[in-house]
């Protein structure tokens, strides 16, 4: 069956938020490490990062929500509007920082010649950081026939496959004729494979992060570059 559509993940797929996401992380747990006058900063991180995962695991995507459970964790009420200011702050810092791939914009226009192009990114419902994220690049939007937020407006978050079947028929394409290309292994391949999708995993050769070490007959790439010939990468 003939590919007509190429749907794509946002973050570390088409812009670069990795420095961004890391230094938003590290001024919010430093904020909540001093407000809860703890002394050990190794400890603390360590019960930080567990109940991240923890949340990551269930796919509770509000940042609000898993600092939340970190007050309680150490029997601390959190001021809830502290931690929308801190929200807020995170938000920031990661939209300052993320920067286009250098190839998003050329590929981007090329595919968009030969498919029906969308976006499916997850959004913290309780708020807009997503949309605002995008809207930072109109450039990169009017690629798009359909954006979708999941997370947010009742649609489930990735990698539910109803944000992706949603998707897909709104561009008005069957599953077996489209591809998904995204990041991360369990929320983007995971659920795009689940929704009956040909995924392609990108693992961008200038962000320096650990993937999981599975074995796959996903297609990987390193570059979007690799899109332009869409027909080898399937081939792999």
């Amino acid at each position: 069956m003939a590919i007509e559509a190429v749907l794509l993940d946002y973050c570390q797929t088409l812009v670069d938020s990795a420095d961004g996401f890391r230094a938003a992380e590290k001024l919010i747990q430093e904020k909540i490490f001093e407000d809860l006058a703890l002394t050990n900063w190794e400890e603390f991180l360590a019960d930080y990062r567990r109940i991240r995962e923890h949340a990551h695991q269930k796919l509770v995507l509000s940042r609000e929500a898993i600092w939340q459970e970190v007050y309680w964790y150490y029997c601390r009420e959190p001021n809830l509007q502290d931690l929308q200011r801190r929200e807020s702050e995170y938000w920031l810092q990661v939209s300052t920082t993320t920067v286009i791939f250098p190839e998003t914009p050329r590929v981007l226009e090329a595919l968009a010649a030969r498919y029906k192009l969308a976006m499916i990114t997850n959004a913290d419902a309780r708020t807009s950081s997503a949309k605002e994220q995008i809207d930072h690049y109109p450039q990169l939007k009017a690629f798009f026939d359909v954006i979708v937020l999941a997370g947010k407006d009742d649609v489930p978050a990735k990698p539910d496959p109803a944000a992706f079947i949603g998707c897909l028929e709104a561009l008005g394409v069957r599953p077996d004729q489209a591809v998904y290309v995204g990041d991360d292994w369990r929320i983007d391949i995971c659920g795009a494979r689940e929704a009956g999708l040909q995924p392609i995993w990108i693992q961008h050769h200038t962000v320096p992060r650990t993937f999981p070490d599975v074995e796959t007959p996903t297609p990987i790439i390193t570059s979007l570059d690799a899109l332009l010939d869409l027909d080898s990468v399937l081939a792999q």
